[in-house]
This record gives C-alpha cells, sequence and structure tokens, in this order.
C-alpha cells in the first residue's frame, strides 16, 4: 500500500513494547490466539439438521478437490470440540478465533435459526469461556448455503440481504458470550476465487460475477455490522470488524509501467474493500479500470456506501505473502509468472480488470504451497493502514504456512521452519507496533491440520497435527514454541 500521509505518532501502550532485556514484548492484554473455519474442521456435514453449502457441493464435484477430498468428517471438531478446548487451554492460548456454519445454523439462509446448530456454538462458546479463551466469532468463512447460491449467489443483491439476517441470529444466540465479531472472511477469496477464477466454490469463472460479488459482500458486511449492533447489548463493549486479507503490492521494477500494475492490483485487491469499508467510496481509478466489466452506477445503490461505511472497531489483517507484478509485455517475460490463489502463486488469473499485469514468484524460502516467506510484507500493511487510519485498531487475524509435516520415530512433528516463520512475521508486526500501527492481536493459521480447501488433506497447516485416520493430535515443536511465547509475552530478538 503506498504511503500517504506521515507516521502518526506511537499510541500510548500498556505493556513494555521495547523492553531491553533480549526479548520483544508485546503488549499486556494483546491477544495471543489461532484461528480455524468451520467447513475445515468441523465434519458432521448432515448432523443436527445442516445442509450442504457450496463447499460441500464443490468438494463432491469429480476434479475439483486434490484426491476427491471432503469436508464430511474433517478434523472431527464437532464432536472433539470438548478435547480441543482443552488443548487450546494447555497449548496457554488466550483466544480462538473459529467461523459459523451458516447453513448448520440457518440451512437455507432464510428463516429461523435451527436451535440443534446454534446449542453447538452456545457449547463451544461456553468451553472456551470456562477455559479463560476468549471467543473470536467469524460469521462466513466462505461456506455459503447451497440454497442461496442456487437463488444467485454473492453477485446477487438479495444474498447481502439474507446475511444481515443471519448476522442478527447470531447476535441474539451468542451476544451474551461473545465480545468480538468478524462478518467476512476474506471476501477477495470469496470474490474472485469463488466467481472469478473458479478454483473456489461455488466455482464460477465470470470476472463481471466477480465484481458484483464484491460489492455485495462489502453490502452484506455493512447489513451485518448493523444487524449486530442492534443485537448486542451495548454494555458488553462489542468489538466488530470485517477480515481482509490485504495485498502487499509491489512492483518489479521501478519503471512507469510496472508502477501502474502494481496501482491496478492494489486497486482490485485492497481499495475495492478499504475504499468503501473506510472512506464510504469506491475508488475512481478503479471504477474506470474495471468500466468495461461493470456499471458501478447501475450495482452500487443509493444508501449503499453509508451502509457499508459503518464505523468498525477493529480490522482484521490476513498475510502469507507479497503480491509482486509488472506490466505485461517483453518486460513481464523476463520474471518467472506466478499464480496467484489468493496468498501465492498459480495458473490462472482471479483478478478483474488486471489484463496486461504479469504476476512473479519473488526469491527466497518458500512454503510447501510454494508461497514466499516475507515478514516485510506484514509490517508494510500495517504501517500502511497505521498512516491512513491512525485511529483503528488492527488484528491480525490470519498468519501461517503450511510445511510437509510428519511424524518422527519417537512420535513428535518437529517442525523448526515454522517456528522460523512466525518468529519473523511476530517480529514485523513487534516493529509496526514500536512505529505505530495499534495491533491488539495475533492469530496463528492454523491451529491445527484441515481441509485446506482445494488442496484437500494434502497440505498442512497447523500447529497441531491431526492424524486423520485416528483423528489424533499431536502438538507439533511449533505449538509448545508458541504456547511459551504467550506465557513470556514476547519473542527473542533472533530467530529461534
Amino acid at each position: 500500500m503506498t504511503a500517504v500521509h506521515p507516521l502518526p505518532a506511537a499510541p500510548p501502550r500498556t505493556g513494555p513494547v521495547g523492553a531491553d532485556d533480549g526479548l520483544l514484548h508485546f503488549p499486556s492484554g494483546f491477544l495471543w490466539g489461532a484461528a480455524t473455519a468451520a467447513y475445515q474442521i468441523e465434519g458432521a456435514a448432515a448432523e443436527d439438521g445442516r445442509t450442504p453449502s457450496i463447499w460441500d457441493t464443490y468438494s463432491h464435484t469429480p476434479g475439483r478437490v486434490r484426491n476427491g477430498d471432503t469436508g464430511d468428517i474433517a478434523a472431527d471438531h464437532y464432536h472433539r470440540y470438548r478435547d480441543d478446548v482443552a488443548l487450546m487451554s494447555r497449548l496457554g492460548l488466550n483466544s480462538y478465533r473459529f467461523s459459523v456454519s451458516w447453513s448448520r445454523v440457518q440451512p437455507t439462509g432464510r428463516g429461523p435459526a435451527v436451535e440443534r446448530g446454534l446449542d453447538f456454538y452456545r457449547r463451544l462458546t461456553d468451553e472456551l469461556l470456562a477455559a479463560g479463551i476468549t471467543p473470536v466469532a467469524t460469521l462466513y468463512h466462505w461456506d455459503l448455503p447451497q440454497e442461496l447460491e442456487d437463488a444467485g449467489g454473492w453477485p446477487a443483491r438479495d444474498t447481502a440481504e439474507r446475511f444481515g439476517e443471519y448476522a442478527a441470529l447470531l447476535g441474539d444466540a451468542l451476544g451474551d458470550r461473545v465480545r468480538y465479531w468478524t462478518t467476512l472472511n476474506e471476501p477477495w477469496c470469496t470474490a474472485y476465487l469463488g466467481y472469478g477464477s473458479g478454483v473456489h466454490a461455488p466455482g464460477r469463472t465470470d470476472p463481471t460475477d466477480a465484481l458484483r460479488a464484491a460489492h455485495h459482500l462489502n453490502l452484506a458486511h455493512g447489513r451485518a455490522v448493523a444487524a449486530l449492533r442492534s443485537a448486542l447489548p451495548a454494555a458488553a463493549d462489542p468489538q466488530l470488524s470485517i477480515t481482509l486479507n490485504l495485498h502487499a503490492v509491489r512492483p518489479l521494477t521501478g519503471s512507469d509501467r510496472d508502477l501502474d500494475a502494481a496501482r491496478r492490483i492494489d486497486a482490485v485487491g485492497n481499495r475495492v474493500f478499504l475504499g468503501p469499508i473506510l472512506d464510504g467510496a469506491y475508488p475512481a481509478d478503479l471504477r474506470q479500470d474495471t468500466a468495461n466489466l461493470v456499471d458501478w452506477d447501475e450495482l452500487v445503490r443509493p444508501g449503499d456506501l453509508a451502509a457499508i461505511s459503518a464505523p468498525i472497531d477493529l480490522l482484521g489483517v490476513n498475510y502469507y505473502n507479497p503480491t509482486v507484478v509488472s506490466a505485461g509485455g517483453d518486460q513481464g517475460a523476463a520474471g518467472e509468472a506466478a499464480r496467484n490463489d489468493g496468498h501465492g502463486s498459480s495458473d490462472f488469473s482471479p483478478w478483474p480488470g488486471s489484463e496486461n499485469v504479469v504476476f512473479h514468484q519473488p526469491p527466497g524460502r518458500l512454503t510447501a504451497m510454494n508461497w514466499s516467506i516475507d515478514p516485510s510484507g506484514l509490517y508494510d500493511l500495517l504501517t500502511g493502514v497505521a498512516r491512513s487510519h491512525p485511529d483503528l485498531p488492527l488484528m491480525v487475524t490470519e498468519n501461517g504456512a503450511a510445511f510437509d509435516d510428519y511424524i518422527s520415530p519417537e512420535g513428535e512433528v518437529r517442525d523448526p521452519e515454522r517456528i522460523a516463520y512466525v518468529h519473523g512475521h511476530l517480529a514485523a508486526i513487534h516493529a509496526a507496533i514500536r512505529d505505530g500501527a495499534d495491533v491488539r492481536g495475533y492469530f496463528l493459521w492454523s491451529l491445527m491440520d484441515n481441509f485446506e480447501w482445494a488442496y484437500g488433506y494434502g497440505k498442512r497447516f497447523g500447529a497441531v497435527y491431526v492424524d486423520y485416520s485416528t483423528q489424533r493430535r499431536i502438538p507439533k515443536a511449533s505449538a509448545h514454541w508458541y504456547g511459551e511465547t504467550i506465557r513470556r509475552g514476547a519473542i527473542s530478538r533472533s530467530e529461534p
């Protein structure tokens, strides 16, 4: 993100961010957590009234997911949540970010809630609170009820209205238990991967639908904020947010053409959400770049932007790696064109309006996903938002890496690469706090190995290893390291 304003003075801190004892300390009250998503871990796909979501349909469609994997059982968290919360407690987490399965709570996406579905989340939050773990609820992590998709999905405006009603049901049911709420997780992925490139559910490939979906997701966020403000007790000081996978966009060179390519991707990747949510308007250059795909004057109706820009209390930032781009043509051929599936490289371009933009694989170390490891991108994003919106608290709501983990003959899972990855990104967060960003928490992706969307069970992001044949949980070395980091509230200055 391009800096527009000088860095603000660092806000007052309640902890020794710069203590000189060989450690990098985080503020007291910092939320140390891990994150999951309902379809990736819950299983119980047809129990207690739950109906198919778009990911059930997508994963059961031959050729969509590697090895034909589905989330039917996943990590069986629906039946094992008490043991999983006990494991979180042993690891020392003070917060846990989970998502609610929309079709478990409201099977058709309309009408009254199914109490059996709500009861699962009541039991889960009660278990978390009893263990001293702060629940952080995400209303939507990509699992739209199939019935709403059949009626048009996110490209249809009505889906945003249904989402507002769904948010009200959750606020009424869990408002006495949950203070932290996230409306949407990574609407970029929902819109562009689901409706643009088709590599996520529902698998549609229409750039116009992708942009229409982006606007309706923004509107859904606004509707949900209004519904939650109405449903939640003000005395509980509810903290409402949205989580965006902001892209640290970098031009391959300093040429005017590459700088313009970076501007285009920043517009369609970041400012298409940040603009209406934080500033109440879609950027003029975005509208111009995509005018051949969508009529923005028709799409954005009177009152939409006021609804979308309703104040939020926090902004969630998900980050895995930077995005390096150049202009197309001979110049672009000099670098290795990379894929982009939302966080890293791919053979397709899900970005509407990105004609003649080439994506490049940055040099350096890679994860098992072929994603580059570069914590500086996280620092740039956090300080960039702090410059443009200095009064907006931030949380890093996802950050982590997949590696080729295995159980050793001694029954252990040693993952020093993950420890180094997390340490580097925590150091970047610490530096951002030092330089003025008001970062309130960090959520490791993920608590446990799980169904990794179109990759099935072939990629492991968890701090806890899951043996899917037995559902046995084995904390990896990184889980123990992260637990010790939480207990200290600090990391070492040098990489472990």
